[in-house]
C-alpha cells in the first residue's frame, strides 16, 4: 500500500504553515513511503503553492555527496522545489518566526540560460548565465531532523529559504578555468566573525557544476517531473556540515581560489 500523496501533501503543508513538528516521518509509518511516493507528495506540494498565488523559481539539491548515496541505497542526488517568497537576495534578514528547527548551509547558486546538454562541468557552464555565493536554510519538521531521503523529498526537501549573494556572470570565455576553480576553491564559514568550519566545492559532488549536471541527469530520468528549464535557480547543495541557527547571529560566508562576493545574513527573532 503506498500513500495518498494529495492527503500527505496536505498534511505537511499545514505543519509547514503553522510552524508544527510532524511527529513520524511518512518512511515510518504503517505504508511507508519510497521516493517515487515522494515526488508525488512534492509535485502535489507545489499544485498547493502555486494556487496560493507562488511560482516556482528553481530547485534546491540533497544529498550530494556519493558516500551518502552508499549509505542510504540511492542512485542520485534528490530535489525539491523553490519558490518566489523563499528566494532573496542577500540583503534581507532572515527571520526565526514559523521556523522549527532551523539550519544554515553555505552553497553555490546558479541560474540557467539554458538546459545543460551534458552532465560534465564544462557543459553545465556554458548552460549558465551566472553563478553566486550563497545561503540555503533548511527547516526539518522531523523529530532529531531523523528522516530517510523521502521523507525529505516530501516535506520540500527542507528547503525554508535561499539568500543569494551578488552573481557573477559567465561568459563563453574562461570556462575550463572556471570549472577548475570549482572544483578546488575554499569556503569560510562564520558566525558573528568567528571562524566556524571551512569547507569546499569538491563537498558538492566534486564540484557545484557537477551537481547540476547530475540534477538534469536526474530530473530527466524521473517519471512525472518536470523538465529543468532556462531561467531556473539551482541551490547545489551545502559546503560544510548544515549548522544550527538562532536569533541574534550573524553568519557570513567567504570564498578563496574563486571571485564570489562574500555572503552575510543576519538572523532576527
Amino acid at each position: 500500500m503506498t500513500p495518498d500523496p494529495i492527503f500527505l501533501a496536505r498534511e505537511l503543508f499545514d505543519a509547514r504553515v503553522a510552524g508544527q513538528p510532524v511527529t513520524v516521518p511518512p518512511s515510518a509509518r504503517g505504508e511507508g513511503c519510497d521516493l517515487a511516493a515522494a515526488y508525488a507528495v512534492e509535485a502535489e506540494l507545489t499544485r498547493l503553492r502555486r494556487g496560493a498565488g507562488h511560482t516556482t523559481v528553481g530547485r534546491k539539491v540533497g544529498y550530494a555527496n556519493r558516500a551518502v548515496w552508499r549509505a542510504l541505497k540511492l542512485q542520485t542526488l534528490v530535489w525539491a522545489n523553490m519558490y518566489d517568497d523563499t528566494v532573496h537576495s542577500a540583503s534581507r534578514e532572515l527571520s526565526m518566526s514559523g521556523l522549527r528547527s532551523p539550519r544554515i548551509e553555505p552553497e553555490v547558486v546558479v541560474r540557467l540560460k539554458a538546459v545543460p546538454q551534458g552532465s560534465d562541468a564544462a557543459a553545465v557552464l556554458a548552460a549558465t548565465e551566472w553563478i553566486a555565493l550563497g545561503f540555503e536554510v533548511v527547516d526539518c519538521p522531523y523529530p532529531d531532523w531523523t528522516f530517510q531521503p523521502a521523507d525529505f523529498v516530501a516535506s520540500f526537501g527542507l528547503h525554508a529559504a535561499l539568500f543569494v549573494g551578488e552573481p557573477r556572470p559567465v561568459g563563453a570565455d574562461g570556462l575550463d578555468a572556471l570549472a577548475e576553480q570549482l572544483a578546488t576553491f575554499r569556503i569560510a564559514l562564520k558566525k558573528n566573525g568567528e571562524l566556524v568550519e571551512e569547507g569546499a566545492g569538491k563537498n558538492a559532488l566534486k564540484s557545484p557544476a557537477l551537481c547540476v549536471g547530475e540534477l538534469a541527469t536526474a530530473v530527466a530520468n524521473q517519471p512525472g517531473q518536470e523538465p529543468l528549464r532556462a531561467g531556473e535557480l539551482i541551490s547545489t547543495g551545502t559546503l560544510t556540515n548544515p549548522q544550527p541557527i538562532a536569533a541574534g547571529e550573524t553568519w557570513t560566508v567567504d570564498a578563496e581560489g574563486l571571485d564570489l562576493s562574500a555572503v552575510t545574513v543576519s538572523v532576527t527573532a
